[in-house]
């Protein structure tokens, strides 16, 4: 013990003299160390100064007026602005992939801020818009004008509408079309508003689970699409009677409807909205699906530049030779702007089909109507149904 006791305070001592010595010849000794990096040689590098790797640069005073020391720990640092700058314009020829994929080699996408300064931007903001202002406008609306009643009150006698296979394609496309655009919204709003309501990890629940259901339940939507075209074609085919629907508001502000077929022509841009808008989000989303097999946009914009288009509205050429992120890139934004508004399209669907209009919702309940719903809504379709009913009559009656 009375060794350690002389032992430790030497040793002490010889430290601190050694330190003090180092000091006294370099000033700094972690900064004169041979061959050391300091921050300021990198900045010096990216300022286009001709710096040596290892040479050093002099380092400014701090407010005190002591040399800048060891801002980059023992070891220094390596800058290497042209390899990172090759990099962000994927001109890179030192990265090395082991996917020979199209877009393996592509570490880091500049071009990919506008997109998603538009994502976080624009498009959320006036496609959160456009829905508010369409419900809003709806709710104007039924207070101004009410439920649309039977104006001569019930029948009590129902006639067929839709045949159990046609609601199935009508309710298969509207179950599957709810559910892609829940899910897609958490997608495209869960950063800015999931995120800070219930935090990172049960947003990333919501998220995979969402990327789910939204990728698959996307093709349940298509085959609806499928089949309600191939069933409905036929009596959305535009005709005479929607020019006068049309001029009469479809006797939405007025007493007395406008005489129409199966579908009136409200009921028929209904139709084909659903339809153009569904299967271009349909396209947009296998494209994303498929990036590399399906691409939209390029094969797009070089058509559209062969036919002198751009030039015509005053702007040049469009780049057509898209990267896969690029693809993905329009694709994404595509998706969700027709979303939107096929969105608001099928909202004020939903209003007129239930809170809207008296006895619209059975037509795709139970597959029945009210005879004088028929009539006013429908007057010609229903009174083709009340002939065919008329003939088929008799023959299910044998003669007494």
């Amino acid at each position: 013990m009375a060794f350690l006791r002389i032992l430790l305070p030497l040793v002490f001592i010889a430290s601190f003299a050694g330190l003090t010595a180092a000091q006294d010849a370099s000033g700094d000794p972690m900064v004169t160390e041979p061959g050391k990096q300091t921050l300021e040689d990198i900045l010096a590098r990216q300022r286009g100064e001709d710096v040596p790797f290892g040479a050093q640069v002099p380092l400014p005073e701090t407010r005190a007026g002591a040399p800048t020391a060891d801002q980059l720990g023992t070891l220094g640092g390596a800058s290497d602005p042209t390899l990172w700058r090759e990099i962000r314009a994927n001109e890179g020829t030192a990265v090395v992939a082991s996917n020979k994929g199209p877009a393996a080699k592509v570490l880091m996408q500049e071009g990919g801020m506008w997109w998603l300064n538009f994502r976080e931007g624009p498009l959320l903001t006036y496609g959160g818009a456009l829905l508010g202002i369409t419900v809003l406008l709806l709710a104007i609306f039924f207070l101004i004008r009410g439920r649309i009643k039977i104006e001569h009150g019930r029948a009590g006698i129902t006639i067929e509408r839709f045949k159990w296979i046609e609601r199935f394609g009508h309710w298969l496309i509207a179950g599957s079309f709810i559910l892609l655009g829940l899910t897609g919204l958490i997608q495209l709003a869960g950063r800015k508003l999931l995120i800070p309501t219930f935090g990172h990890e049960a947003f990333s629940t919501f998220a995979i689970a969402g990327k789910w259901v939204h990728n698959n339940v996307s093709w349940a939507f298509m085959l609806g699409l499928v089949m309600v075209f191939v069933m409905w074609i036929a009596h959305n085919l535009p005709d005479r009677t929607d020019i006068n629907w049309i001029l009469k508001g479809g006797g939405i502000f007025g007493k007395g409807h406008p005489p129409a077929k199966k579908f009136n022509a409200g009921q028929k841009l209904i139709f084909w909205s659903v339809i153009i808008l569904g299967t271009s989000i349909s396209v947009s989303g296998l494209s994303l699906l498929f990036p590399f097999e399906i691409n939209m946009f390029g094969p797009t914009f070089a058509k559209l530049n062969d036919m002198g288009l751009p030039q015509l509205l005053g702007f040049g050429p469009i780049e057509a030779a898209l990267t896969p992120q690029e693809e993905m890139q329009y694709a994404q934004l595509w998706h969700a702007i027709v979303s939107f508004v096929l969105m608001a399209v099928i909202i004020a669907h939903i209003y007129i089909g239930t809170l809207g209009m008296e006895g619209a919702f059975e037509a795709m309940g139970s597959g029945d109507v009210d005879l004088e719903w028929a009539r006013e809504h429908h007057s010609i379709w229903a009174d083709e149904v009340v002939a065919e009913q008329s003939k088929a009559a008799p023959a299910t009656h044998p003669a007494e």
